[in-house]
């Protein structure tokens, strides 16, 4: 199966695939994006609107009392270490880029909190730059769906789907993997007995559940 067919189904199952992480702006995406590392959108989700009250700019988040940006996001895990990341990410848009958000990767991976993969989703979703930001969803279907390999890296990962993938495909193939992963393909109990990937799937468990050798 190639890659357009299985983003064509995939585009059937999830046609409202987006990014789930509620935000107004730029800035709030990206203080988003920070805070959802080793935790779920949902959790993020529950935190920012208090958040984005009190501190609704770089500025204001800059200025603010650690502790106080503690007191907001402490409901979610590493709230500590997150809540300098974010404070650094602010201080770093007004000190470096008079406050606004930059749009290339080189620029975005300087900020506090900001790897390739949060570069990448604000790219794509606040911009609407050709970009795949590989989390640990698009990484496990990936290479469930033998678009990437077993011991491949995140980099590689997305090298290879960049390069299999149709560049104005990217960014809906984010989201697609996404939802697939997070609602039918997860980690620990896949759908395999449902799934329309099954024959090319690499997980044993899945072909044991259509009884493929």
């Amino acid at each position: 199966m190639k890659p357009n067919e299985i983003l064509d189904i995939l585009e059937e199952m999830y046609p409202n695939a987006e990014c789930e992480l509620i935000h107004k702006n730029a800035f709030e995406l990206a203080v988003a994006v920070v805070l959802s590392a080793q935790t779920t959108d949902v959790s993020v989700n529950k935190v920012t609107p208090k958040l984005f009250k009190k501190y609704s700019t770089p500025k204001k988040l800059a200025e603010a009392n650690i502790e106080d940006i503690e007191e907001c996001i402490k409901t979610i895990g590493l709230y500590r270490n997150k809540a300098k990341s974010i404070q650094g990410l602010a201080k770093g848009l007004i000190t470096e880029f008079n406050g606004e958000m930059p749009q290339t990767m080189d620029e975005l991976i300087t900020l506090p909190g900001v790897g390739r993969k949060s570069a990448n989703v604000i790219m794509s979703v606040c911009f609407g730059l050709p970009a795949i930001a590989v989390d640990t969803h698009v990484e496990r279907i990936s290479k469930r769906l033998n678009l990437a390999k077993k011991n491949d890296t995140v980099l590689e990962v997305e090298k290879k789907l960049m390069k299999k993938i149709d560049k104005d495909r990217w960014n809906r193939a984010h989201h697609l993997f996404i939802f697939f992963g997070r609602y039918f393909c997860t980690a620990r109990n896949p759908q395999c007995d449902q799934c329309p990937f099954v024959q090319i799937c690499t997980d044993k468990k899945a072909k044991a559940a259509k009884g493929i050798e």
